[in-house]
Formats: structure tokens, sequence, C-alpha cells
């Protein structure tokens, strides 16, 4: 793996402009891996540029920087590196560019740390960690560039977001290095965990409480299950990127051990975020509808009626409460 790492490092440094890309609709460890990736590049001079299908969400309009990150590529490319992507179809519109690349035989690269990674690329380094920021860290390492402030900045933006504020299971020795040594380089664990995690605008309390106050049991309440629609949100001023984390809330109550937030993208499509407490796989979970993620933390994309997608998870999640 260490081999892998070092010789995705070494073709960077050769070559002559690259494109970084991660998931749509992504999160802060997608945004951190892009971003401190990209600033380590610039140390090097390297041209790159970052870019993802979704719009900004509001969630993390807050970061420095971000607003560098385009919808598609603005010029050529010889180097196509995918971070904190499981499979070439999480990248949404840009596949067709991963596509064009493949064909053009670009060489192309993939960082990522979930379990449910396809090995999609020429170059795959696949680690399973608490978030890939630790990969991105060590990359970052072998291409010679020190952890100054700003790449410790967003390393440490994704390290909080995927390690739930370092309180998921797979939060282990390593994570806690990292942090300290991102703090130590300067990057402010106060500020971020209250900008990520607890402020919020009027918008999102209203949209929280509206959406808390109908969670709905299944399976001796060991199942939870929360319905965002857009009429909701519309209702509260709301936007998607401040429904970001609402799936954890229902995993406190002491009998759940799966929750899922469900979420309405448009008519009759639903994002499915799963979350588990102590023994059930969501990834096996999402897989069933051509998700994945993590043991304890998965997504997929489901179609139709918002009451025949609630009997379809409900009846899947049972078979994992075993």
């Amino acid at each position: 793996m260490e081999n892998t790492l070092q010789k995705i490092a070494d073709k960077m440094k050769r070559a002559k402009r690259v494109l970084i890309v991660c998931h749509m609709r992504p999160d802060g460890d997608a945004y951190g891996s892009a971003l401190a990736l990209s600033t380590a590049l610039d140390f090097l001079k390297i041209p790159n540029q970052v870019c993802v299908e979704s719009d900004l969400p509001s969630n993390l309009a807050f970061i420095d920087g971000i607003e560098k990150v385009k919808k598609k590529p603005s010029e050529g490319y010889d180097l196509f590196v995918c971070v904190d992507c499981s499979d070439e179809q999480r990248l949404g519109a840009l596949v067709e560019e991963f596509i064009k690349a493949k064909r053009l035989r670009i060489d192309t690269v993939n960082i990522d740390h979930h379990i449910s990674n396809t090995r999609y690329a020429n170059d795959n380094y696949v680690r399973e960690c608490s978030a890939n920021c630790m990969n991105v860290a060590a990359l970052i390492k072998l291409l010679g560039v020190e952890l100054n402030k700003k790449i410790a900045e967003y390393l440490l933006i994704g390290l909080l977001t995927d390690s739930g504020i370092f309180s998921h299971d797979d939060v282990d020795e390593e994570c806690f290095l990292l942090a300290a040594e991102l703090v130590k380089a300067g990057a402010d664990i106060r500020y971020y965990q209250y900008n990520l995690f607890k402020k919020q605008a009027k918008a999102r309390a209203a949209l929280f409480a509206k959406t808390m106050s109908k969670i709905r049991y299944y399976h001796d309440d060991r199942f939870a299950v929360i319905v965002i629609t857009k009429q909701a949100m519309e209702e509260c001023g709301a936007d998607n990127g401040m429904t970001e984390g609402f799936v954890d809330f229902p995993l406190n109550v002491d009998s759940v051990e799966v929750a899922a937030s469900v979420m309405e993208v448009k008519k009759g499509q639903y994002k499915i975020s799963l979350r588990s407490k102590e023994y059930a796989d969501v990834n096996k979970i999402a897989a069933v509808y051509g998700g994945g993620g993590h043991v304890r933390a998965a997504g997929c994309m489901l179609f139709g009626d918002v009451e025949e997608i609630l009997d379809k998870l409900s009846y899947t999640v049972s078979q994992y409460l075993e």
C-alpha cells in the first residue's frame, strides 16, 4: 500500500496539470481532501484545479478558499485524481470527464477510505480509516510538503467531519496524533468544531424541530427514520446543506441501532443516509440499493413513492438487526 502511495506522489510531482475531483454532494472530508491536496500542489508550483458537480452547500460556505472549486474543468490536464469517492458513478456529472480521461489514456488516481471502494482508477490507494484526509495527509508528506496552517485547516475539516468529532468507533491513535499535528501547525479546532457542528441558521433550527418531531420507529424501536421533504425545507427557508448531521440525532435514542435520513432530492428521488450504533453493517444495507460507504455510515439513492421506500428500507434493515 505504501508503495502505491509513493507511486502516486511521484506521478503528481511529474504532472504538468492535475485535476482533482470528489464525490457529488461533497461533505467536509471530500472538500478537505481536495483543497488540502490542491494547496500542497500549489506549494510545489504544479498547476491544478478542483472540480465538483454540485453547488456549494451552505453549511460549508465558511471554508476559506472553497470558492476556487468549479463545476467542470476549464483547462486540460494530464493527471485525474479522485479523492473520497468510492466509485466513478459517485462523481455525478463528472463521470463523463472520468470516462473521457480513461479513453484518452490520461492517468487516473483514486485515494479513498471507503470499504465499498471499487478500485476504478489506474492507481488506487484505498485504506480504511476515520477520514480520507488521513490518507491525503500521508500523501502530502510523501510529496515533501510541510503541513502548514492552510493545509492543516483543510485536513482538520475532514478529520472532524468523518470522525464525528472523534466519536466514531474507527477513531484510533493515528487519528488523534494527526489532529495534534494539525493543531500544532495552526489549525483552530474550536473554530472548526463550532462552524461544522454547532453554528446554525434560524432556518436550520426550524427544519430540525419540524423533522425530529416526526421520527418514525420500526422493529421494537431499533430502527428510526426521519423524512426530510422539499416542502418542509421550503416552509422553513432551509436548503440541503442545512440537513448535515440530522441523521445522527435519532441514533442517540437509547433503543435505536440503525437510523436513516430519507431526504427528497426531487419528486420521486430520495437520498438515503444510514448510521448504526454497535453491530449493524449499514454498508451492506446500502449495497442492496447500489450504494455503500462504511460499516457505521453509508448511503444510497432510492426512487419512487416515499412510503414504498420506507417499507423497502424497513425490511432490509430488519435483516441486519438480528
